[in-house]
């Protein structure tokens, strides 16, 4: 496995991240230390997860993903060798992260959220703390393919000076050790850099956007933006909530999918998105591979690629999408694939 070096800091990360999403839901406790373990024994280093996990978000189970992550490397005595990333929250209005309030990115809200998930995962430190999505009102995901209105910035928009320098102080206390984004847009990533070189908090080392065949709106203009400032791209959702796995052409709903369980794939059913996911998952298949194979393989191939965040419910699942590494993506692959997406573009930003 692969190990690159996280944008400019002393993290180096395997080329698949393991995302935790699922444990404490779709998955028991036992079921994610195999997992785990699984990730581990094929040269993962690497954990991502969230204090708002597992999905979908309920205040009933909110932070058993943490918990799970924090008995298992207790129970392995591992935390110097796993490097674990986690997120607060932007702003919500769902009060039960902080007792009974909504939440913004400010002080109090930031440092009660690093204790919480500190405390969870049975450690002092994380290695690398991610902003889940931005405080100010943005477009889900930061990266629409149009803008039809412009929001005026709100009120009580914190200002990212004052953000990050809260997370300057969680890395001289100890708490963390590097700076993420996520779900940001390439002015985010430049005013949190801007900032940063005043001097006001830490760099940003990365930024967790989704990125799969139906959505490369990273390439537009964060790709570039992220080359040149040094900032390392972890991708999720690179099988589209699933749609590129084939288990949703033509309408099928298979039992226990997370479309009939939760019903909250509405990124990848707008329009034409269904039936680009048919597209590439023929495609794949055309390629003698399994769609699932297919759609990994080709984000693990991009040039701008550090961590390939993948997810699964069953272990059958993680072989598959640790085996993608395997794949050998030729220039024919990437040729049909660009084909496509120059008459589709990006159907699910």
């Amino acid at each position: 496995m692969e190990k690159r070096r996280l944008g400019r800091s002393d993290l180096f990360v395997s080329q698949i991240c393991l995302g935790t999403m699922t444990f404490g839901e779709q998955n028991t406790e036992a079921e994610g230390h195999e997992q785990m373990d699984r990730a581990v024994e094929r040269g993962v280093n690497f954990l991502d997860m969230a204090e708002l996990y597992p999905i979908p978000p309920k205040a009933e189970t909110q932070g058993r993903t943490e918990r799970c992550v924090g008995t298992w490397m207790k129970a392995r005595g591992n935390r110097d060798q796993v490097i674990v990333a986690s997120k607060v929250i932007g702003r919500t209005a769902n009060e039960w992260f902080r007792g009974g309030r909504p939440s913004k990115l400010v002080r109090a809200d930031i440092m009660d959220a690093i204790d919480k998930s500190l405390s969870r995962l049975q450690t002092d430190y994380i290695d690398l703390y991610q902003i889940h999505w931005p405080d100010r009102e943005n477009p889900f995901g930061s990266n629409p393919t149009r803008v039809t209105t412009l929001s005026e910035p709100l009120a009580d928009e914190t200002p990212i000076a004052e953000t990050l320098a809260v997370f300057d102080d969680l890395v001289k206390a100890g708490k963390i050790r590097h700076f993420g984004l996520s779900n940001e847009s390439s002015w985010g990533v430049m005013r949190y850099i801007a900032e940063a070189d005043r001097g006001v908090g830490p760099r940003v080392v990365s930024l967790q956007n989704a990125y799969n065949l139906m959505n490369r709106t990273y390439e537009v203009n964060l790709a570039e933006t992220c080359q040149r400032e040094e900032v390392g791209l972890l991708a999720y959702s690179p099988l589209a909530q699933g749609y590129l796995t084939g288990k949703y052409d033509d309408g099928a709903l298979p039992e226990g999918s997370r479309k009939v369980l939760f019903d909250r794939l509405q990124r990848y059913e707008k329009p034409g998105g269904p039936e680009a996911a048919k597209a590439y998952n023929t495609m794949a298949r055309d390629f003698g591979l399994t769609p699932a194979a297919f759609a990994h393989a080709f984000v693990n191939s991009r040039p701008f690629m550090t961590s390939n965040i993948i997810g699964a419910t069953t272990m059958a699942q993680l072989e598959e999408a640790l085996g993608a590494l395997d794949v050998c993506w030729t220039d024919e692959m990437q040729t049909a694939v660009d084909d496509l997406h120059q008459r589709i573009g990006n159907p699910s930003p």
